[in-house]
């Protein structure tokens, strides 16, 4: 039995005060608020439910910072990924991911979402192991102490109508059912699930969206990210995205549109009772748009945050762009409470995973935040999320086990390990 004590904490109704919690088996067997901190192990500041990066592309990290000169799309942006993505092999990509996922670990992420579609070989040659790449990851997370959901993406075309180009054979496994058999072989394990994906209508067509659809757990896709998605798909099939996905029985539950950026009205009602995963800092930093967050939370979709192509890594900053940019499209502020924000960046479920939570026979994460930083001073405990970001992160546990203490990785220096892997490349 593991105890720990924090002047602050973020439990179901909201904030409380010395909040005593103890961790049994990785998970928590008692949550106790206005209690003495006794031995516990004291946590500093605000303590949060562990983070969750709802979508993540691990090998984009390796893009940071270098995409910026000469301007450009996300079309052209695209690019500089599809080079990255053939310098890639199984060694090089644990090294990368490893580090990527120790990143997010410092900056309070206990899962991930990783939105996998680099399966192969270049040229799409298999590897002996057809699930290489996807067993790199696995052993990157295990390693970075952060829990994984491995999105295995069908990615069979490379745009409506179009063949895949010589990057983009290293995505293809060349039919859905092919795919379909390929993850199948995949099992899951402590700290790792198996999820799909349909990369989007752009590289799936119509008839073989039910087949990834009916994956038994969570399906995430790309869903309306560019206007030029949207103007292909209804040119092609006289539908949206979204009413393609709805057509092919893919909505639903387990369902996660990520980004749908531009959405009709029509859109947002079809998605009542499926997710939405926005990533601010990607939708910003490739200039996609700003999304209908609260119209899309206002008819009972369930939204979470991603990081994407990790341009920036910080959860707390995703959550405080999701009110922002509500506040620049509409000119109004709060938007968002602080509780939802909260909501959205421990949204575990959209992962599969039953945590997110700081409550009896909840997985044991925690994420203190420090109150007493230069950019938490003075702040009221009930707002840090509208303060705080990733530096401010002191500790992380996830299901009891600590992965981040006084902002040390487990694993040492994570810059170095970031600069190493992204200097091979």
């Amino acid at each position: 039995m593991t105890a720990y004590w924090a002047p602050h904490a973020w439990l179901p109704d909201g904030i409380a005060d010395d909040v005593l919690v103890t961790v049994a088996d990785g998970v928590f067997a008692s949550v106790e608020a206005g209690a003495a901190p006794g031995t516990a192990t004291r946590l500093p500041g605000v303590v949060f439910p562990g983070f969750a990066n709802a979508h993540s592309h691990a090998f984009h990290r390796a893009l940071r910072g270098r995409t910026h000169d000469g301007g450009g799309t996300f079309w052209t942006w695209r690019e500089a990924m599809y080079a990255v993505a053939s310098r890639l092999d199984p060694d090089s990509y644990f090294h990368l991911a490893r580090a990527a996922y120790a990143e997010m670990a410092l900056a309070g992420v206990t899962s991930v979402g990783e939105f996998h579609y680099l399966h192969h070989a270049p040229g799409g040659v298999r590897y002996a192991d057809p699930n290489a790449m996807a067993s790199a990851l696995r052993e990157a997370a295990a390693e970075a102490g952060v829990r994984l959901t491995l999105l295995d993406t069908c990615y069979l075309r490379g745009g409506i109508g179009q063949d895949l180009s010589e990057p983009q054979l290293r995505f293809s496994d060349g039919t859905a059912d092919v795919w379909a058999e390929r993850v199948a072989a995949l099992r899951p394990g402590p700290g790792f699930l198996v999820g799909a994906a349909i990369h989007s209508v752009r590289a799936v067509e119509p008839a073989d969206l039910p087949v990834v659809g009916a994956f038994d757990g969570p399906v995430h896709a790309h869903v309306s990210e560019q206007p030029l998605e949207n103007s292909a798909c209804l040119a092609a099939y006289g539908r949206t995205p979204v009413e393609l996905l709805a057509d092919a029985g893919v909505l639903g539950p387990r369902f996660t549109a990520v980004h749908a950026t531009h959405l009709t009205g029509r859109d947002i009602g079809l998605l009542n009772g499926s997710g939405v995963c926005l990533c601010p800092t990607t939708e910003a930093d490739l200039a996609d748009g700003i999304g209908p967050a609260r119209a899309l939370a206002d008819a009972g979709v369930a939204l979470s945050l991603g990081s994407d192509q990790h341009a920036v890594v910080d959860p707390l900053l995703e959550a405080r762009a999701l009110e922002h940019g509500e506040r620049l499209s509409t000119g109004e502020r709060g938007r968002f409470s602080p509780s939802e924000l909260v909501s959205a960046l421990t949204n575990h479920a959209a992962l599969g995973w039953d945590s997110g939570r700081i409550e009896p026979g909840a997985p044991a994460d925690l994420v203190a935040v420090r109150m007493d930083t230069v950019r938490t001073a003075g702040c009221l405990p009930a707002q840090a999320v509208l303060a705080a970001s990733a530096s401010d992160v002191d500790t992380v546990v996830r299901d009891g086990r600590e992965v981040v203490r006084a902002g040390r990785h487990v694993l040492g220096d994570v810059a170095a390990l970031l600069t190493t892997a992204i200097g091979a490349l």
